[in-house]
């Protein structure tokens, strides 16, 4: 029998707005099936590529075309979820009143170390489930970046592996190259 005690996205958001996670720096977590799921500290390797990944976006992507996220959160309600990727793309609204949605992502990219099992498993499952359509994973022990797409039934049905002297493009946006050697230079 498990003791563990599942909560709605709603239940998850008041608890926010009562301050049941702070400090913040203390509580890094989001929300996974309905379970609040511990994230892993950041390491300064973890750090500098999120910061390419962030300086890319910005400069690459046409001006006003979307909005980029960096550690954020968006929501999945039918699966009780929040998950705070280390980087989103998301169309250009009003997300005052409400987290984005998964209609609303066009990409999602983890930084992976010791996260590795879990972004390729339990996080990957939830995003094709949830129906987002280009997932890359920044794989730091393998210097290269999977990257999913095509979500059917709980999985990703194209995986493709990047490494060092590739681009990897888009879909949202196919006129931008992200140049792996710029995440992992010699």
């Amino acid at each position: 029998m498990s003791t563990t005690t599942r909560i709605s996205l709603e239940q998850y958001d008041e608890m926010i707005r009562q301050g049941a996670f702070l400090p913040r720096e203390e509580h890094r977590v989001e929300l996974i099936y309905g379970e609040i799921s511990p994230m892993s500290p950041i390491g300064p390797i973890h750090d500098w590529i999120v910061d390419l990944l962030a300086e890319w976006s910005i400069l690459t992507l046409p001006q006003g075309a979307a909005r980029v996220r960096v550690q954020g959160s968006f929501g999945i309600r039918e699966f009780d979820s929040a998950p705070q990727p280390d980087l989103a793309w998301l169309r250009r609204k009003d997300y005052t009143r409400e987290r984005p949605r998964p209609e609303d992502v066009l990409l999602v990219i983890e930084v992976a170390d010791s996260s590795l099992p879990k972004d390729r498993g339990l996080k990957a499952e939830l995003y094709a489930k949830a129906g987002i359509t280009d997932y890359w994973i920044v794989n730091l022990p393998g210097r290269c970046v999977e990257v999913r797409r095509e979500p059917r039934d709980s999985k990703y049905r194209q995986l493709e592996i990047f490494g060092i002297g590739q681009e990897v493009v888009p879909l949202a946006f196919p006129e931008i190259t992200l140049s792996i050697s710029d995440l992992f230079p010699e």
